[in-house]
């Protein structure tokens, strides 16, 4: 409204002015009309006293005046030449002027030459032709014609003056309506927020309440999870312990039995005694069931091993989940490079390169830092894709207080579709071809939660990964500490 309103008054303001300005123009013109018809005059004047008298004071002062009507009517005729009927009426002022100068000087020279006799019948012819009445008659119809511009200007200024004193109070009033208007919007808007920010209060102190309640039950209930994973694993290790004695002890009597088999299956055939210091040999079934038993009991054995690893994990976990974590400044180029120090070997064997760029430092616990990008750089280097020189980069940058780490290589890649199956617990994704038991990348997004952070993947097949975790750069013990 402002801005509209001001330019409608700048606009309508230099209008007025212009017209004015017209106005004065007028009022210059008419002037000058005046003041040439004054100049002829004394023109006149001058000549017929210096025709009475002969005195040279009359001639100087007719011929002042003759010599001043030029430059008057140079600046009349700048003056109207916007107009062409003015023009016009100029021509013709111009002509009757010029023939009067003339009659002025014939006259002058009569007087001159001693003929003022000749010089008054001049005179007497001049006012015959009407020479004079014509000037008059001209300079009027100029004068008439300034008169009818004048009031025509006058009409348009004084329009323009009003239009721009109206749009001016009317704009004025516009924004003094509109202040008040806004004034009594943002008193209520005032008054709302007042409201709100009072009710976000109390709202606020309900929630610390329930959240401080529920966290404190999430804990509980945590610790109670954890403690029970740990008993169950505990528990589950001992029944584990005999089944794998057994099975021991089971492998042992294996060859006393079919050592027992043998010999008699040779003494019912009446086989002669095998030579002494040797092993009698089994034959047909009893071969088979021997090499079916070596392998039930290799089965069980496998099974064995496997669920004590799965047991020794979880133990891990609980035993990682009770830990506390310590804040500290880390280096984290130097702290990735002692890890891919450690990981050099499998690294050589994969034809595997693993390049470190500039990363920033970092306030976070060390061991789980640790523990995170080795396993990230640790499956990146497991599954490489055979025959393919490996390429394992780490990168990161900073944002809004938060370091986003990439590790990126040109592996395996991973099925879209098991982007989120690859972070379970117990899972795994693609073909299961190398040692695992699906822990790994659960253990590190839980880590990188307790971190106050985020994880994620980008993948896939036969394209390479990137793992892309995201940690506050300044973290502390109250952002996160424990699982929720």
């Amino acid at each position: 409204m402002l801005v509209v309103v001001s330019t409608a008054s700048v606009l309508l303001v230099n209008k007025a002015r212009s017209d004015s300005a017209w106005v004065v123009h007028t009022i210059e013109a008419e002037n000058q009309i005046n003041a040439l018809l004054l100049e002829v005059r004394r023109a006149e004047s001058g000549a017929r006293a210096y025709l009475l008298t002969q005195g040279e004071e009359f001639l100087r002062d007719h011929e002042a005046a003759v010599a001043a009507i030029p430059p008057v009517l140079d600046k009349l005729a700048a003056l109207v030449a916007d107009n062409p009927v003015q023009v016009e009426n100029l021509a013709k002022l111009r002509t009757v002027i010029a023939m009067r100068l003339s009659q002025f000087d014939r006259e002058k020279a009569l007087v001159a030459s001693a003929d003022l006799p000749g010089a008054i019948a001049l005179v007497r012819d001049a006012g015959s032709t009407q020479s004079s009445s014509n000037m008059r008659t001209a300079a009027e119809t100029m004068r008439v014609e300034e008169e009818r511009l004048f009031a025509l200007r006058t009409t348009n200024a004084d329009a323009s003056q009003q239009l721009a004193t109206i749009v001016t109070v009317t704009g004025s009033a516009l924004v003094v309506l509109l202040a008040i208007i806004s004034v009594l919007l943002v008193r209520r808007s005032t008054r709302a927020r007042d409201e709100a920010e009072a009710q976000l209060r109390e709202s606020n102190l309900n929630l610390e309440t329930t959240v401080d309640e529920r966290t404190a039950d999430l804990r509980e209930a945590n610790e109670e999870i954890q403690r029970f994973a740990y008993i169950v694993s505990h528990d589950l290790r001992s029944p584990l312990v005999n089944i794998m004695g057994f099975t021991s002890e089971l492998d042992e009597l294996r060859n006393d039995i079919f050592r027992r088999i043998a010999a008699l299956a040779r003494a019912v055939s009446d086989s002669p005694p095998p030579a002494e210091g040797t092993e009698p040999e089994l034959e047909g079934a009893d071969k088979q069931l021997s090499e079916d038993f070596s392998e039930a009991l290799g089965f069980i054995k496998s099974s064995i091993a496997k669920m004590d690893r799965l047991i020794t994990a979880i133990l891990n976990l609980t035993r990682e989940g009770r830990r506390e974590f310590v804040p500290v400044r880390i280096d984290t180029r130097e702290l990735i490079e002692q890890i891919v120090s450690t990981l050099a070997h499998q690294a050589d064997e994969a034809n595997t390169t693993i390049r470190v760029a500039p990363l920033p430092a970092i306030v976070s616990d060390r061991l789980a830092l640790e523990q995170i990008f080795s396993n990230l750089i640790d499956n990146a280097i497991k599954y490489m894709k055979p025959g393919v020189p490996g390429d394992i980069a780490i990168r990161a940058r900073t944002k809004l207080g938060f370091a986003i780490f990439e590790v990126t290589d040109n592996g395996r890649g991973i099925d879209p579709r098991d982007h989120q199956r690859i972070f379970d617990l117990f899972r795994r994704a693609g073909t299961q071809d190398r040692p695992g038991q699906g822990i790994g990348l659960a253990h590190v997004r839980a880590l990188v939660r307790r971190l106050g952070g985020t994880m994620s993947v980008a993948s896939e097949l036969d394209q390479g990964s990137t793992f892309t975790i995201t940690l506050p750069i300044n973290w502390n013990v109250s952002n996160r500490n424990s699982d929720r």
